[in-house]
């Protein structure tokens, strides 16, 4: 592939870096606590900051920017992916977080790919709008990197689907309006062929949904109980049974959209001004042959990431599914965040133990929650080792045995 970005792609490069930074305060990334491929330490030390994101994404509905590239009669602006993935990039750099990313950048993908034309005319324009956030009802408490385990079920009942089980670890079930859903349709049927998926309004009666605070003290992930909660059959999306097949698609979607190659970036700088900026024992940091070679590995992995991120870009322009790219890209950029997070400890010494708040902090206390949250972006979206599962026998031929 050709490294460089061509003339459209440049300037729309600079188009949206000029637009974050008209549109975000100026402090903005100071505030913004999450650690690159995390899950579970998305903070931002400002008490403004829902209203600023709020604020941000109407800005993007305006713009189309939402939707940049989803087809124009589906509110789209039918920009490439390579588009796509240089706004994402640029987004993630400057710590803007979108209201409903999984809205915008999972489900309504998924249901342009698998949905019928009801499906579409249902729920797209309010995606696209920006009117409705939605969650993910994947994992359960004995299903997670085997989802074709679940036992959630959904029995059809005259007009309605009922349905009961449980899902677990739902990243802002309690913020978000509708559950993107899959449950078994059929119990009788091989694992990997009796799965549909649904979206489910989370006002519907016998949904309950209890907090999970994680290791950061954070109210990001649920439980989520459904209790004989009826669905109108018209909220099964795609094809009936066939749901195990489309949740490959949304999963590939979601590890590509989800990397956020920017914000690797952007902490790996701020990590290098602090070197740049300290010493030790009346020396500067970066004059110790140890660190600095830390630091070169951290430098050549981001830049790996890179590659890998606009390859899986140029596939898709290419009308190419990157199957197997989209789990290199997942599997490199979370052992990445990793990587990353165990450099930024060795090097911050037992200062770097201390979380934000007191004098000695250094790094903005990112470097613990870093070193706790690293592990979640290894899990969510299938774990590293699924990953390797997939390359190998997807990529490289092997038998699965």
């Amino acid at each position: 592939m050709d490294f460089r970005f061509n003339e459209r792609e440049t300037a729309f490069y600079n188009e949206v870096d000029d637009f974050l930074k008209q549109q975000l305060p100026t402090d903005w990334v100071k505030g913004v606590l999450r650690w690159p491929g995390g899950y579970g330490s998305q903070e931002f030390d400002r008490q403004d900051a829902a209203e600023i994101i709020d604020r941000f994404q109407r800005k993007l509905v305006e713009k189309g920017w939402l939707t940049i590239s989803w087809p124009k009669e589906y509110g789209g602006i039918e920009y490439t992916y390579m588009e796509q993935a240089i706004f994402d990039e640029r987004t993630s750099y400057h710590g803007a977080l979108i209201a409903d990313v999984i809205a915008a950048g999972i489900v309504g993908p998924t249901i342009l790919e698998i949905g019928t034309e009801a499906d579409k005319e249902e729920w797209i324009p309010k995606i696209a709008s920006g009117r409705i956030k939605m969650w993910l009802g994947y994992s359960e408490p004995n299903a997670g990197s085997d989802l074709s385990s679940i036992q959630t079920t959904a029995v059809e009942d005259r007009d309605d689907y009922v349905i009961n089980g449980q899902k677990v670890w739902s990243s802002d079930a309690h913020r978000s309006d509708y559950a993107w859903l899959i449950a078994r349709t059929d119990p009788k049927a091989p694992k990997h062929k009796g799965i549909s998926y649904f979206i489910v309004d989370n006002r519907t009666p016998g949904v309950t949904i209890r907090p999970l605070v994680n290791i950061h003290g954070i109210h990001h992930f649920n439980e989520v109980f459904f209790d004989n909660v009826r669905v109108p059959k018209k909220n099964l999306i795609g094809e009936k049974n066939k749901g195990f097949y489309h949740l490959m698609t949304s999963l590939a979607i979601e590890r590509i959209m989800l990397v956020r190659m920017g914000s690797f970036r952007r902490i790996f700088e701020e990590l290098t001004l602090w070197v740049k900026e300290h010493d030790r024992d009346g020396k500067p940091l970066g004059s110790y042959p140890l660190l600095r070679q830390k630091m070169a590995e951290i430098a050549t992995k981001i830049e790996i990431g890179y590659l890998l991120f606009w390859r899986t870009a140029e596939l898709l322009d290419k009308g190419k599914i990157p199957n197997v790219e989209a789990s290199i890209l997942k599997l490199t950029a979370t052992e990445l965040s990793r990587s990353l997070a165990e450099v930024a400890m060795d090097i911050l010494g037992p200062y770097g133990l201390l979380p934000r708040g007191y004098e000695r902090t250094p790094f903005r206390g990112m470097a613990p929650r870093g070193y706790l949250d690293c592990i979640s972006s290894t899990i969510g979206a299938g774990t590293s080792e699924i990953q390797r599962n997939i390359i190998a026998v997807r990529g490289l031929g092997l038998p699965r045995e």
